[in-house]
């Protein structure tokens, strides 16, 4: 995935209308930059739905989980694919990535591995108390990733 010479971009994203406002800001925006890095577009599969099951109903039988885990890997290639379209028609060829984990913390760690120069992420703009409840994984990142964070916030 290595570019000889060329910084690296990442843009996180969910399903989330914040996080594809982000990533088109990115390209409006940072073209002339983006268009001389390699770009990349990531997305986190969360785990925690198979921690939620197994607490509420017991363990979780493994072809269940199986299922679960393929069908959310589908959707994120589908997210990743339709992400993919949009920066074609930026004029932006970008590399796509998926991993599996705590959204904030493989956010975190993929662009640590591959040495991001800049990470770009959405804000759901949650008021203080849905933060303190709820997390923010843009919060997080801020403080945590080891490259500048860039917080795109969608206008209200």
């Amino acid at each position: 995935m290595e570019e000889e010479g060329k910084k690296k971009v990442m843009v996180a994203i969910d399903e989330s209308d914040c996080s594809h406002y982000a990533l088109k800001w990115a390209l409006e925006t940072l073209g002339d930059t983006i268009s001389n890095s390699q770009f990349i577009i990531f997305t986190a599969q969360p785990a925690d739905f198979i921690y939620v099951y197994a607490s509420t109903y017991g363990a979780a039988p493994p072809d269940l989980i199986t299922s679960m885990q393929e069908n959310q890997k589908k959707a994120a290639i589908a997210l990743l694919n339709r992400a993919k379209e949009i920066c074609t028609q930026h004029g932006i060829e970008a590399k796509t990535l998926t991993e599996a984990g705590n959204p904030k913390e493989v956010i975190c760690a993929t662009a640590e591995k591959l040495n991001v120069q800049l990470l770009i992420v959405g804000s759901h703009s949650r008021g203080a108390i849905k933060r303190a409840f709820l997390g923010s994984v843009s919060n997080y990142c801020v403080h945590n990733a080891k490259c500048p964070v860039l917080v795109v916030r969608k206008p209200t």
